[in-house]
């Protein structure tokens, strides 16, 4: 039903949009026809209109991948440098929830750290919507912001890293098999908001996959079962995800560039002063209307990393 729904939203846009060109071509006939230059012009805005719209629904379209459609993680830490880092990494969860949000998604809370003094030392949340991890995927890497720092009381320059991992939400179709002498489990309190409940027992949990190192946890319910029970479901994506880049190089370079979250491994930088520029370093694409991207307008960017992306997966095809 699920995929029935998608490809019948695709459907119903290619329709409206073949509708709209329809009728712009029978206005600007019309039009020429009656010697009417402001209903051509018209329709002709109209047609140019639905240029950057067929774009977009072509990269759709490639969006082929195995999971490509699936919900996903979205997982966010700061890196060194405390505060500043921990202010940057909530500025970013808020910055894809609202890009969620615009994109008609659902966000989850599955867990969050909060920092010392401001700001978040970690963060996971889950994204539903259209093809959420097709195109979330490509966020993966270290996030640069320059910036005054608002908790520097000199008002100097500082530079805060956080880094982004998306991962894809795997449905039962898909077997991930995980023995219980590979996994450790520890409880501990929740932090933050949640109730008298949340805060005095050991409802949150933390998987460790002894194997790979790697680590998920979860927090956002009063009962440690329920939370183990979507523990292990970002385990299995998280593990599913960890198979992917075995067989794609480009994927082993992403997870390669994360070893550090600090300079030289940065996908993209936020400057905010001495002037404001959002460049992505991989396909160049820049915009100066830096507050806008952090309000959720990511779709540029986006766009431009999944036509590299999938550019390079069919070259590496056409070699192969």
């Amino acid at each position: 039903m699920r995929e029935r729904t998608q490809l019948e939203k695709s459907l119903n846009r290619v329709r409206e949009m073949e509708a709209e060109l329809e009728d712009s071509v029978g206005m600007i006939e019309l039009g020429e026809a009656e010697d009417d230059g402001d209903v051509v012009a018209e329709a002709e805005a109209v047609i140019q209109s639905l240029g950057p719209l067929a774009e977009k629904m072509e990269l759709e379209s490639l969006l082929s991948g195995e999971v490509d459609g699936n919900d996903c993680y979205v997982e966010i830490n700061a890196g060194a440098g405390g505060t500043e880092s921990q202010d940057w990494a909530q500025i970013l969860v808020r910055m894809y929830v609202r890009w969620a949000e615009s994109h008609d998604c659902q966000v989850e809370w599955i867990e969050e750290s909060t920092g010392e003094e401001a700001g978040l030392k970690s963060a996971t949340f889950k994204v539903s919507g259209l093809n959420s991890y097709g195109w979330l995927k490509t966020e993966a890497g270290v996030h640069r912001l320059v910036r005054i720092s608002p908790f520097d009381s000199q008002s100097r320059r500082h530079t805060s890293f956080a880094s982004v991992w998306v991962y894809p939400v795997i449905d039962d179709s898909i077997e991930i098999e995980i023995e219980d002498k590979d996994l450790r489990v520890d409880t501990y309190r929740a932090s933050g908001a949640g109730g008298q409940h949340v805060n005095k027992t050991d409802s949150a949990i933390r998987l460790t996959h002894l194997p790979t190192g790697i680590v998920v946890q979860c927090q956002n319910d009063r009962s440690q079962h329920r939370n183990r029970a979507t523990a292990m479901d970002m385990m299995r994506a998280r593990l599913y995800e960890h198979e992917l880049q075995k067989r794609e190089a480009e994927a082993q370079e992403t997870q390669d560039a994360k070893t550090d979250i600090g300079w030289g491994h940065q996908i993209r930088s936020y400057v905010l002063h001495p002037y404001q520029m959002v460049k992505d370093l991989r396909t160049e694409v820049e915009t100066g209307n830096a507050q806008a991207v952090l309000d959720g307008d990511l779709d540029r960017f986006l766009e431009a990393s999944l036509a590299s992306h999938i550019s390079s997966d069919s070259e590496v095809g056409a070699e192969a």
